[in-house]
């Protein structure tokens, strides 16, 4: 089925093909391709077919097709040689370059016998000479023959790399990757490093470069010791070649770094990532590279004894690494074995087996921001963080381990867990006997134990429905066991939990009255509490002060959720219940609970001076009496109240302490997962960004390990954020790439808002990395999925205005206008006065400077907009956060006026923004601005109108006061352009 219309006349078929060359290689862009020229044949003329099959060929060459691309270019010989004179200068360069295309698709194809490649390089000079060309092109094309047989290169290579290039050289980034590799084959990696370091470095690309560069150039680097290099060079030379059919290679060699530098499960992770490439590769040269990067890579993995983890392989089936291995290893070799047979040397086995046998070059070599091993891609095992603290030996009697775990429960020592676990395992197992002993009590007892911890533990997961259902399923079987005491506590606990799910169903649907909804659920489910705590006799002390520290909790929740001043007084009055009664029966993990309760409660309700008079009264006993395992939540309040002060040294030193002490107790105990992101925020307050980075991953990580995906996912949102903000371009993309590629994100089960804010996240990363293209496709799908959020109209409108400027970078302002144009409709609905104004004027300026005076209209027509935005902004007394809407607006209708030319019509809307700036004083933050106008002004005038006398009055004049107010480097540029202007009279 063709993939478009087909074109009716030239004009049209040329305009496809144009729209065709700006689609990414692949089988959309091929296909098109092969239409095209169908299309091209119906015409009587042949020039249009030329254009069409040079294009298809590219699709060929490119798309990783070798088969074809030879088919293609005999016609296209054919027809030179037939109708020379329908060739013009461009196609005549044109053909003659492809001869080097076809000699490298028929080395790809180990089925065209050797002679036949030999015949081909005789042709391509022979008919290079006959043209005249010089013939370097000719001889570069033998020494890459030489290589690929295994050959001794020297004579070949001097013969190239001695002459002069020509026209039809190939491209400078190209060879420079040629001479490199002759270097490091002959074991100089030094040699080769400083031959790529143009490449390297930017200053020579290509299509193919600086991929395929970078590439070759991970391994020597890491020889060399420049493993940070190396990193960076990874990063950013993968994103240039990954999912990519024709460069298949070079992705082999990046899953061959990630095996090599200890970090298999990233390499699988990228494996997965280009697993298409496995059916995509139809040249037989690309799939033998490719295939021998995964093997080294299944080969590590296996030999760390991960050979049953999921690999991503062949489609049709499942693959386990080893089976994987077996299917690469047998595929590989046969296509080596064939290289060989044509070309009559071991050169390619021998190339493939010393790849095979390279031993680690690092054993660990961090190379994202989300550091992963192959444990943490193993199927999910519960986390065990280890302790400085020696814990308390679990009995290995089975009556001894009971009651212990029932002491240690009613102390709510963080021990206890351990014991339950190993009752749990016990338990569980089809000969468990369940010991007689009064003092144990039934099995229905313990099975309601084990219920009772499992509930608590879906409750830290805020798992509320789950741990609803459990602790009333606990609560059942405590009747049933005779132990109306601890019924009681389950159902109390279900009760609290309970509660928590009308809050989490409004705001899954965004209500409006989520925190009315919850703050009522509270109210009713601390009545229930307290009911069902006075129509419960004869609790032992442990159990009612439990429920008195539900009673507590629960309305300390109801009082974070509604922030009512009125809901103070019960809290406190809960907490001094509490406290009096644990005090009278020496419960001091509850005398501290009430006592943290308490300056919880100062917390939230803005007395922070209290707050910490309490919570430094609370460490001094916690540091005399215990319990220790407080200490770590009690410093971690305190340093988020030492935020609230605004004293972030002090908050960190006591986060800091905190998270050292954590690391005594279970992960559970204490949270560090939030911690972390405490101690983040504290680092961004003190001026350490880079820290704060270590932290928000950190923080990512123990919650993702934990199963807190979501919350995890924002930590590494915010995390991605950060990277950009310090310039980290390629860290940032590689984290993102890493989340968007998880497998509840790509099934779409994961919140679309949080996936979509890391997917523009990305975008803006990948246009801070000069990626245009893809940056711009990420923003117009982005845009077009918010347009459907009717419940946030200004995200859509922030979007699809970021969208426009895109656009108009790309040239394309049609587009633009209609993206700009949905951001007005949206900002209509949920204004942005500040974004929009910024975009629309941005917008004029790219027009104008980019199309001159055929832009003009347009370009004004985006400010016209901007002025009405600024209108708007005015009526509704909006105060911008950066620059005045109104004299950015003038001062961009000066710019844009004078990029088309419209130079006394720039002037007078510069006079105008100085005018509404009004000349900056001593301590005005706006006298760069003021600076910029005058100097743009005083160009016009000066340069554009030929009036330099007032321009220079202007420009002294505006020097003069600058340097009188103490703004001497904002009139520097007003100095240059005052010399340029009196040079010039």
């Amino acid at each position: 089925m063709p993939t478009a219309p087909a074109p009716q006349t030239t004009d049209e078929l040329y305009q496809a093909l144009q729209e065709n060359d700006r689609r990414s290689y692949g089988r959309i862009r091929t296909v098109t391709a092969e239409e095209l020229v169908d299309a091209a044949e119906r015409f009587a003329e042949p020039v249009p077919l030329v254009h069409a099959l040079l294009e298809l060929q590219e699709a060929y060459t490119y798309g990783s097709e070798p088969r074809k691309s030879p088919v293609v270019f005999a016609r296209l010989l054919t027809l030179f040689d037939e109708q020379p004179d329908i060739f013009d200068e461009r196609l005549r360069h044109m053909l003659f370059w492809r001869f080097k295309w076809v000699a490298n698709a028929l080395l790809a194809l180990p089925e065209i016998p050797l002679t036949s490649l030999r015949q081909w390089l005789s042709e391509m000079r022979d008919r290079y000479e006959k043209a005249g060309l010089g013939l370097q092109p000719y001889y570069g094309q033998a020494y890459q023959l030489a290589a690929h047989l295994g050959e001794d290169t020297t004579l070949a290579y001097e013969l190239w790399a001695g002459r002069a290039r020509t026209r039809l050289s190939d491209c400078e980034a190209c060879e420079t990757c040629e001479r490199a590799l002759y270097h490091l084959g002959a074991g100089d990696d030094e040699r080769a490093l400083r031959t790529w370091e143009p490449v390297l470095a930017g200053k020579e690309s290509c299509q193919e470069e600086p991929a395929r560069s970078v590439s070759h150039a991970l391994l020597p680097l890491l020889r060399t010791g420049r493993s940070d290099r190396a990193r960076e060079l990874h990063l950013a030379g993968y994103r240039g070649c990954r999912r990519n059919p024709s460069m298949s290679q070079e992705v082999g060699r990046h899953l061959e770094f990630c095996a090599l530098t200890g970090n298999e499960a990233r390499g699988l992770e990228l494996l997965a990532e280009n697993r298409s490439l496995f059916d995509e590769v139809d040249s037989p040269l690309d799939l033998l590279g490719f295939l021998t990067g995964v093997e080294v890579l299944l080969q590590r993995v296996e030999s760390l004894g991960h050979g049953e983890l999921p690999a991503a392989g062949y489609a049709g089936r499942t693959w386990t690494v080893a089976g994987l291995r077996a299917e690469v290893r047998g595929r590989a070799d046969d296509l080596a074995a064939r290289f060989d047979a044509r070309n009559g040397t071991t050169a390619h086995t021998d190339r493939r087996r010393a790849r095979l046998d390279r031993a680690p070059l690092l054993d660990a070599l961090e190379l994202t921001l989300r550091p992963r091993s192959l444990d943490d891609v193993a199927p999910a095992t519960p986390v065990v963080t280890p302790a400085a603290r020696t814990a308390a030996a679990v009995p290995d009697s089975l009556p001894e381990l009971i009651l212990r775990a029932r002491e240690l429960g009613e102390q709510g020592h963080p021990d206890a867990q351990a014991c339950w676990a190993r009752l749990r395992t016990l338990v569980a197992a089809r000969d468990y006997v369940h010991p007689d002993d009064p003092a144990v009590g039934p099995l229905v007892r313990l099975r309601a134990d084990l219920l009772a911890d499992e509930a608590s533990r879906a409750g830290e997961r805020d798992e509320y429905a789950h741990a609803v259902a459990l602790h009333e399923e606990a609560a059942a079987l405590y009747d049933d066991a005779g132990e109306p005491g601890d019924a009681a506590l389950a159902r109390a606990c279900a009760l609290l939990a309970a509660a928590e799910i009308p809050a989490e169903a409004a705001e899954a649907a965004e209500a409006p009255d989520g925190a009315e909804a919850k703050t009522a659920a509270l109210t009713a489910a601390h009545a229930s509490i307290a009911r069902l705590h006075e129509a419960t006799p004869g609790l032992a002390p442990y159990q009612e002060a439990r429920l008195l520290r539900l009673r507590a909790t629960t309305l300390g929740l109801r009082l974070q959720t509604s922030g009512r001043e009125e809901h103070v007084a019960p809290v406190l009055a809960e907490v001094e219940t509490l406290h009096a009664f644990a005090t009278r029966h020496d419960l001091v993990g509850q005398i501290s609970g009430a006592l943290l309760l308490r300056a919880g409660t100062y917390a939230i309700s803005g007395d922070l001076p209290a707050a910490v008079t309490e919570i430094d009264a609370l460490l001094d006993r916690l540091k005399a009496q215990g319990p220790a395992w407080h200490l770590p939540r009690t410093l971690r309040l305190r340093g988020r109240i030492q935020l609230g002060l605004q004293d972030a040294p002090a908050a960190y030193a006591d986060l800091t302490e905190a998270l050292r002490l954590a690391a005594d107790w279970p992960a559970e105990t204490d949270d560090p997962a939030r911690l972390h992101g405490d101690l983040a925020e504290a680092c961004m307050r003190l001026g350490r960004p880079d820290e704060a980075l270590r932290h928000l991953t950190r923080s990512a990580e123990l919650l993702l390990r934990r199963g807190s995906r979501t919350d995890a996912f924002c930590a590494y949102s915010d995390a991605a954020r950060l990277t950009l903000d310090l310039g980290r371009v390629e860290d940032c993309i590689a984290l993102l790439d890493s989340l968007l590629a998880e497998p509840d994100v790509v099934a779409g089960e994961q919140d679309d808002r949080l996936v979509a804010q890391l997917r523009l996240t990305r975008a803006r990363a990948l246009h801070a990395g000069e990626d245009l293209r893809a940056a711009t496709a990420e923003f117009v799908a982005l845009a077009a999925e918010s347009a459907g959020w009717d419940d946030d109209p200004g995200s859509h409108a922030m979007i699809a205005a970021e969208t426009a400027v895109l656009l108009g970078e790309s040239g394309e302002f049609g587009r633009a206008r209609e993206a700009a144009d949905q951001a007005l409709a949206a900002h209509a609905r949920d204004p942005r006065y500040e974004q929009l104004s910024n975009c629309l004027r941005e917008l004029a300026r790219l027009q104008a400077q980019q199309q001159g005076p055929d832009g003009l209209a347009g370009a004004l027509a985006f400010l016209a907009d901007a002025d009405r935005i600024a209108d708007e902004a005015r009526a509704a007394e909006y105060q911008a956060h950066g620059r005045s809407l109104d004299t950015a607006l003038a001062y961009e209708h000066g710019r844009v006026n004078a990029y088309a030319g419209e130079y006394e019509a720039a002037l007078a809307s510069l006079e105008k923004a100085l005018a509404l700036l009004g000349e900056p004083g001593r301590d005005d933050d706006r006298a760069g601005e003021w600076a910029e106008c005058v100097r743009l002004a005083g160009a016009v005038e000066g340069i554009y109108l030929e009036r330099p006398a007032p321009a220079l009055t202007r420009l002294d004049a505006a020097v003069s006061h600058l340097t009188a107010v103490g703004h001497t480097e904002e009139a520097e540029p007003l100095i240059s352009l005052t010399a340029r202007l009196r040079d010039e009279e």
